[in-house]
Order: structure tokens, then sequence, then C-alpha cells
């Protein structure tokens, strides 16, 4: 069965740069797209970023652009999320998320918080 695996949350200083992960099994990781959502304390859940199965196509929220990066490592089966210059309006849960066929699959979540 399908699972997703994340890790590398915590409490980050603003400006920090913490890495998430998120570590796939059951399917053929390489074939499919992943990306990361996040959601806020009140807020909907929202993509951050997406990665194309090669990792050769990349997408991210006008929010993040050009502080966080997407990549993928098909030789792990596991996608990375780079944030680079926490601010505090990037508080919340992260989950990775994997489409496959017609089905979506999620992760548990890691909660970053973004505090001093």
């Amino acid at each position: 069965q399908v699972q997703l695996v994340e890790s590398g949350g915590g409490l980050v200083q603003p400006g920090g740069s913490p890495r998430l992960s998120c570590a796939a099994s059951g399917f053929t990781f390489s074939r499919y797209a992943m990306s990361w959502y996040r959601q806020a304390p009140g807020k909907e859940r929202e993509l951050v970023a997406s990665i194309t199965g090669a990792g050769s196509s990349t997408n991210y929220a006008d929010s993040v652009k050009g502080r966080f990066t997407i990549s993928r490592d098909n030789a792990r089966n596991t996608v990375y999320l780079q944030m680079n210059s926490l601010k505090s309006e990037d508080t919340a849960v992260y989950y990775c998320k994997a489409r496959v066929w017609t089905s979506d699959y999620w992760g548990q979540g890691t909660q970053v918080t973004v505090s001093s």
C-alpha cells in the first residue's frame, strides 16, 4: 500500500532554512508527480510546490517562489522541500501528496513553526 512519511519539521527561527523530507513506498515513485501542501490554523490546505516524476519540471505557489525548492531523489524514493528565509506566515503543518493513477495519498504531516 502507498505510504508517505514526512520528517524535518519543528521550531524554526525567522529566516531559518529547514529541509523537509517525504519518504514514499508502495508505488513506482519515479512515475508520479509529488507535491507539498501546507495547512495553517484556521485556513484551508494549500499547494506549496509540485514536481514531475522525472524531476524535470517544478511549480510553486507565489507565496514561496524564490524561497522554497522542491526536489526528489528517485533512487531513494524521497521528495524534499528546502525552505529558506522562513517567515511567521510559513507556520503550518506540511504534507506531501502523491497522486497515483486517480487516487490521492497523503502523509501524516509535519509541523513547522516559525517563531523566535
